[in-house]
């Protein structure tokens, strides 16, 4: 008929599919476009992330076998610090070599510290823990090379000649000066004890783990050194 619109009217399309199911055939939807750019970045979110895994995996896995697995089964003769306190920076720990030179806490980092905090007369104490230091350090044989020898001076007096002799000798011990109240907001002493009476164990990363009693016994401190050099050995090379 003149002015009439002869074709049929346009279904919804919700009925177009339903029409469609009816007579079997089916309506697929298209999933959404995931666009080249957002898809890079999603596989090297992927990609850091398992990288990071595998960085820290080892360093993980060494420390819960000290911390908790501990299969030698012996407590351990020092002091844990939990959790382990890291190094401070610069600006809150300021370091300086004995010209006066001032000296990066980071360069301390990469080896096992062995830590004597003493004043530049090096008393009696402080001469028999740079010996032990020494002495333990010669005695993990291939392992030495894995460990540094530390000495933090508190004071800006001079070091007795013959103590820099000995300190010098052979593998020198790392001498430092640093602000006795920096340090304390550090490393700390056990209770009724000083500062200066303990050797303290410092980690690859920086990190005060171990506090050794004072008047140590050297055979038992040396299980303990060998034991985190043990546990610590997929992840630590020797060197920085």
């Amino acid at each position: 008929m003149s002015g009439t619109n002869s074709s049929a009217p346009a279904l919804p399309a919700t009925h177009a599919e339903d029409a469609l199911d009816r007579v079997g055939l089916t309506v697929h939807r298209l999933p959404e476009p995931v666009l080249p750019e957002q898809a890079r970045t999603r596989s090297g979110r992927i990609k850091m992330l398992a990288v990071l895994l595998v960085c820290a995996a080892p360093v993980i896995a060494s420390y819960f076998t000290f911390y908790v697995v501990r299969p030698e089964g012996g407590a351990n003769y020092s002091e844990l610090i939990s959790p382990p306190l890291p190094m401070p920076e610069a600006g809150e720990l300021p370091l300086t070599d004995m010209q006066g030179g001032a000296v990066s806490a980071e360069a301390l980092k990469g080896q096992w510290l062995l830590v004597v905090v003493a004043g530049a007369d090096c008393d009696a104490r402080c001469e028999g823990l740079l010996v032990l230091q020494r002495q333990l350090r010669e005695t993990l044989g291939k392992e030495r090379d894995r460990v540094d020898k530390v000495w933090l001076v508190t004071d800006a007096a001079p070091v007795r000649p013959e103590v820099t002799a000995a300190t010098t000798a052979g593998v020198a011990v790392t001498t430092l000066r640093a602000p006795r109240e920096a340090l304390a907001r550090w490393l700390s002493p056990a209770a009724g004890h000083t500062l200066e009476q303990h050797l303290y164990i410092v980690d690859p990363m920086g990190r005060w783990m171990m506090r050794v009693p004072a008047d140590p016994d050297p055979p038992k401190l040396k299980r303990d050194i060998e034991r985190l050099l043990r546990a610590s050995a997929s992840w630590d090379l020797p060197g920085r």
